[in-house]
């Protein structure tokens, strides 16, 4: 009797693995030098995997439920094994067990500028940062190119290890998206929804994970690009300015105001559009402007340009068969 409970306690019949900790990834088994006898139960709860490795090498893998080890449901383990006549005598082996539940709210940020090539302003540097969710869907290439052979990965440990990974994918998705800068910066919120199925086959092939939510909470844009999307912006409020008040000058003369006070309107508003546009292209006077170009600041037609420039009206360049007209030119244009 003695020898046959001695022999019990050399030997796992029960291998089970229950976690209470709420942040760990996986956990390596410990057999206290146990060997694994034919018949042993191997449970697994919901949201884990088990994954047996022999010698270095991956051997089978268990998702939720009640297993009796045995020949037929350890067949990779039997070839490494090369047990010739089925699971007949106790045998040794690591068993990871792998947490697939959700995992929430995990930060992720560049620690240096990202570079991005936009259409129209060339090359940008940004910052980004957010929170991504993430779950383990390919325990053994988790375990080769993540956790390792650490017996206790814990989500910490997780969040050092892929942080440069994720910025790297995000960086190169949103290469691969081509889409402007100006246009990111201002739908940044649905930006992330955009870019998963970008990062997800990035995610899951190289690491096994999935990615069910990549949140962008924040782009930080360099201030020489913050300057030109702010003048941008004022530039089409002065064009829908000179609209406004191109408006309420018909309105004025509907009314039998008289053209002189309909004039006095837009003599008004043409200049509040002047001061404000002197404000915006401080030191960019002698920008050069094609009459395409003048004909959309001015808000008529490139014909008009053109008739002003040979009359002499608007000051202008001609080179060649082509008109270029400086901001300085249209300002005094304007004074006029």
């Amino acid at each position: 009797m003695g020898l046959i409970n001695y022999l019990k306690t050399q030997f796992l019949e029960i291998i089970q693995w229950e976690d209470a900790s709420r942040d760990t990834i996986s956990f390596r088994y410990p057999d206290m030098d146990k060997e694994i006898k034919r018949g042993a139960q191997l449970i697994v709860r919901e949201s884990q995997a088990a994954q047996f490795l022999y010698l270095g090498q991956f051997g089978d893998t268990f998702g939720p439920g009640e297993h009796t080890l045995n020949t037929d449901n350890i067949p990779v383990l039997s070839t490494l094994r090369g047990w010739k006549y089925g699971l007949e005598s106790p045998f040794k082996a690591d068993i990871y067990f792998i947490n697939t539940r959700l995992f929430t709210g995990n930060k992720w940020g560049t620690t240096n500028p990202v570079m991005m090539r936009d259409p129209e302003l060339g090359i940008v540097r940004v910052r980004a940062y957010g929170t991504y969710d993430f779950r383990v869907v390919e325990p053994r290439l988790f375990l080769k190119e993540v956790a390792g052979t650490d017996d206790h990965f814990q989500i910490d440990e997780f969040a050092d290890t892929m942080r440069s990974r994720i910025v790297s994918v995000f960086s190169d998705a949103i290469a691969s998206a081509n889409a402007p800068i100006m246009e990111i910066a201002s739908r940044y919120q649905e930006l992330g929804e955009a870019l998963l199925p970008l990062i997800n086959p990035a995610m899951t092939g190289k690491y096994g994970i999935e990615i069910p939510s990549f949140i962008v909470e924040n782009i930080s844009l360099p201030d020489e690009v913050s300057q030109a999307i702010d003048k941008r912006s004022s530039l089409a409020a002065i064009g829908n300015l000179n609209d406004y008040v191109k408006f309420q000058m018909a309105q004025g003369m509907g009314k039998g105001e008289g053209a002189a006070s309909a004039g006095a309107q837009l003599g008004v508003g043409l200049a509040m559009g002047q001061q404000m546009a002197g404000a915006i292209g401080a030191g960019q006077g002698h920008e050069l402007l094609s009459p395409a170009e003048v004909a959309n600041v001015l808000k008529v037609s490139e014909n008009d340009v053109l008739a002003a420039l040979t009359e002499g009206a608007l000051k202008g360049k001609k080179i060649g068969t082509s008109w270029r007209v400086t901001r300085s030119a249209i300002d005094e244009f304007l004074m006029n």
